[in-house]
């Protein structure tokens, strides 16, 4: 079908280029158009411009011409401030003349007091005449005095007159100078723009016209390409309708393809299917055959197996005379230490030894495969022993940047659950137990000073449990860390001579896996019981006192009590007795039947702790040497049947 369609498609791409030919001279005509029409609208706007320059200068002109028509006024009034200075300039030469006339006639006083007198004595009438004569003369003499006022006055309003023409001279010479510049200066801009907007014209024209010119051969070249066209076009049609007739029979083609489409992914999808049922099978077997496998190693190696680990000397120890280091470690074997008492060296031979530069991932590591046994039904008891202060607690909790055994194997589960969805769905169920002065104590309880006890189930298999004992689902880290606060909150601690936060009583973490697969229905069940000891501990060397001092002997009451059960355990005793202390009846369980058993015993290195050290590790050496007794028979079909269904976590 994809063949028929590039055979027709052929034809259709020649019409095709033909057709995008034309219409590309067509763009390019438009373009060309579109670039004239652009040349012509930018010549219109510097047309514009130039005509509005000119306007602009004519404005000025008329601006100009103004005011030299303003100064013209102001010479003509100043012309006739001239005049009328001209005419004051007369009168005050009349003036003049009176004054020098009056003077003449001033200088003759002789003859009129001559006659004055002679008429004075002659007669009244000539006295009288004289009379009017001076009086008159004063007269005179007061309106020549005014006139010289004047006269001086009149003189200065010439000068000033004279110096203000003088100044209007030169500034009409200056204006009529400006005058004469701005309009050469306009003309000489009048006559350049002239010239620019005729070169402007000039040379739009001759690109129009060139313009118009290609234009013109491409509208040639287009005429003549839609004529080569249509007979294209005819064809196009006719391949048009032919896929028409087509594409109404594609439905069915397409049809028919999914009919076999489908038919052969059903028959691909049963031999996967086939496949992968013998895939599951073999699974099933290899995780069947590596559960065993796994079981058998731990077997092997000991159903209690006891691990050393020696804790480092504090900063605040190196400044003591009694902080010399008694432990030393075989490089070539990681099983043996060696620890100097009274000038002699003594070996112990366990199954792991942890030198004081062992990290909590690395103790972690040798402990998690019996971790992961609860998963499969397995009972598994981890337990801490040793002196106060030799690191029990931090190797079983840790602290919150670097956990220890305890919150490290419940991240561990949380892991292992979720490889085995969605198979299998387990439940993990976490209490916390404190046996303080042989009472057990609910630490996750409401009331932590309750007294509880132990019973066995009255299912009749035999197992222990502790009626109203605090339990808590855990599904998360932030589950664990909030069981754990609350039970380190609980807990009791107290200070001695030997350690400053010495735990004064055993704590039991006890984790419950059950699990239930979905795909054969089987169910497992498992614990985990992780057991932090209190430090044995002389008295003479701890300082207890009163309540202290019955902790103490409660404590090594029951660490005694312990001893007692390894002995009977390794001399095989038929009466084991479980019962003589709170921690062994609680454990019972761990030390019995096919359940897993792990002894972390610490060590303290310094100098003054080398006798509780040694009783510790002849403890552990007896320990290792216990071998539990094999289950009953309801226990093991217990075991095969989950055996059959549950696989192991590959340590």
């Amino acid at each position: 079908m994809t063949i028929l369609i590039l055979e027709w498609s052929n034809p259709l791409n020649k019409s095709c280029a033909i057709h995008f030919s034309c219409v590309s001279q067509l763009f390019i005509f438009c373009s060309v158009m579109l670039h004239l029409s652009q040349d012509v609208e930018a010549l219109r706007g510097e047309l514009c411009r130039k005509d509005e320059e000119c306007r602009e200068q004519e404005r000025r002109l008329a601006a100009l011409e103004q005011q030299v028509q303003e100064r013209t006024g102001v010479i003509v009034q100043l012309q006739q401030q001239l005049e009328e200075a001209a005419q004051r300039r007369q009168e005050l030469q009349l003036l003049r003349d009176g004054e020098e006339t009056l003077s003449r006639q001033a200088a003759l006083p002789l003859q009129v007091k001559y006659v004055t007198k002679t008429v004075e004595v002659e007669s009244a009438q000539s006295k009288q005449a004289l009379i009017e004569a001076q009086a008159h003369n004063q007269a005179l003499q007061e309106q020549l005095s005014v006139q010289r006022q004047l006269l001086r006055e009149l003189e200065q309003q010439l000068h000033e007159s004279q110096r203000s023409s003088s100044q209007l001279r030169q500034q009409i010479l200056v204006y009529e100078g400006e005058m004469e510049r701005a309009q050469g200066q306009l003309e000489a801009e009048m006559q350049s723009l002239e010239e620019e907007k005729n070169r402007v014209i000039e040379e739009a024209f001759i690109r129009a016209e060139s313009e118009m010119k290609a234009v013109h051969e491409n509208l040639a070249g287009v005429r003549m390409n839609l004529l080569t066209l249509q007979p294209a076009l005819r064809t196009l049609t006719c391949d048009y309708n032919c896929l028409k007739r087509q594409v109404q029979d594609f439905p069915y083609m397409l049809e028919k393809a999914i009919t076999e489409a489908k038919q052969e992914i059903c028959q691909v999808i049963g031999e996967v299917s086939s496949a992968n049922q013998e895939l599951l099978r073999k699974y099933k077997r290899e995780m069947n055959l590596r559960k065993k496998c796994h079981n058998e190693l731990v077997r092997l190696k000991g159903n209690i197996r006891v691990l050393c680990r020696v804790r480092p000397v504090c900063a605040g120890e190196t400044d003591a005379a009694d902080t010399k280091n008694k432990v030393t470690f075989d490089p070539d074997d990681d099983a043996v230490l060696y620890l100097s008492n009274k000038g002699k060296l003594m070996t112990f031979e366990l199954d792991k030894v942890f030198p004081t530069q062992a990290t909590q991932e690395e103790v972690f590591q040798e402990v998690q495969s019996l971790v992961t046994s609860c998963i499969d039904g397995f009972n598994v008891c981890i337990f801490a022993y040793g002196q106060t202060g030799s690191g029990k607690t931090y190797t079983m909790e840790g602290v919150p940047e670097d956990p220890g055994i305890n919150q490290r194997a419940l991240r561990l589960l949380f892991s292992a659950v979720s490889e085995k969805k969605p198979d299998w769905d387990y439940k993990i169920t976490v209490s916390m137990v404190e046996i303080y002065n042989e009472t057990l104590r609910n630490l996750l309880g409401d009331n932590p000073n309750e007294k509880l006890d132990i019973k066995m189930c009255p299912d009749g298999s035999g197992q222990l449990y502790v009626p109203g004992l605090t339990e808590f689902t855990v599904e998360s880290v932030e589950d664990i860390n909030k069981v754990f606060d609350l039970g380190h909150m609980n807990r009791a601690t107290a200070c001695t001579n030997l350690n400053e936060h010495s735990s004064r009583s055993h704590a039991l973490l006890i984790v419950t896996v059950a699990g239930f697969n979905s795909s054969t229905g089987h169910r497992t069940s498992g614990k985990l019981n992780l057991v932090d000891l209190a430090g044995s501990e002389r008295i003479t060397k701890s300082g207890a006192e009163g309540s202290r001092l019955r902790e103490a002997q409660c404590i090594n009451k029951s660490l005694s009590a312990l001893g007692d059960v390894i002995n009977a355990l390794r001399s095989k005793h038929s009466h084991v007795p479980f019962r003589n202390s709170r921690l062994t009846y609680l454990l019972q369980d761990s030390l019995s039947g096919d359940s897993k058993t792990l002894m972390m015993v610490q060590v303290s290195p310094l100098e003054s702790n080398v006798s509780e050290s040694v009783c510790s590790l002849k403890f552990a050496q007896r320990v290792r040497s216990v071998e539990i007794g094999p289950s009953s028979s309801s226990r093991r079909q217990a075991e095969s049947s989950s055996t059959s269904s549950s696989p192991t976590h590959d340590a």
